[in-house]
């Protein structure tokens, strides 16, 4: 039983983020680096200067007039680029959401509670969001819901402001509150 044979995909060069030595094709390049006479060069002599320095010549701002180009080890230098995007991405801030439901009919006790962990959500920078649950016919008494979220948000207003209007999801009603920036 032969079956036909799938194309293989080419296996060629994987793309690099940055040109390096011959495939720079910019006739003059300004050149910068360590221990190098900064300038404009043309692309011979640069390479020549790398070649002389044991080193690579890297296109890192391909979109200047001309480009510029570095004189490192190139592997090294992806290293240090890999590094640095580890870096802002371990540094940028994410964003949690915390949930806290309620029904229409929620007690005084249990609303007191339920804010009292919203504050600490939205101390700890966190976003809350608060969504009351209609369940069967309680879908009549949206009025109840509306009055249990908006009594929600007026006791966080030093805290947190609500991103957008209440809205209806279905048997949901829903607001995201964000934390006020610390002063």
């Amino acid at each position: 039983m032969n079956r036909p044979q799938r194309p293989m995909a080419p296996r060629g060069r994987v793309e690099e983020p940055y040109k390096i030595n011959n495939y720079i094709k910019a006739p003059k390049v300004r050149v910068v680096g360590e221990n190098v006479e900064q300038g404009i060069y043309s692309i011979q002599e640069a390479l020549a200067m790398a070649k002389a320095a044991s080193l690579d010549l890297v296109e890192i701002s391909p979109n200047a007039e001309p480009p510029v180009c570095r004189i490192v080890d190139y592997s090294k230098f992806k290293y240090e680029q890999k590094k640095k995007q580890k870096e802002l991405k371990s540094k940028a801030q994410k964003v949690v959401v915390k949930e806290i439901r309620f029904g229409p009919n929620t007690d005084d006790h249990d609303f007191d509670f339920k804010l009292k962990h919203a504050q600490t959500f939205l101390k700890e920078g966190a976003k809350v969001k608060a969504y009351v649950q209609f369940v069967g016919r309680a879908i009549v008494f949206k009025e109840r819901g509306q009055d249990v979220l908006e009594r929600f948000i007026t006791a966080l207003d030093d805290l947190g402001k609500p991103e957008a209007p209440l809205k209806l999801e279905g048997k949901r009603m829903i607001v995201v509150l964000a934390p006020k920036p610390k002063k």
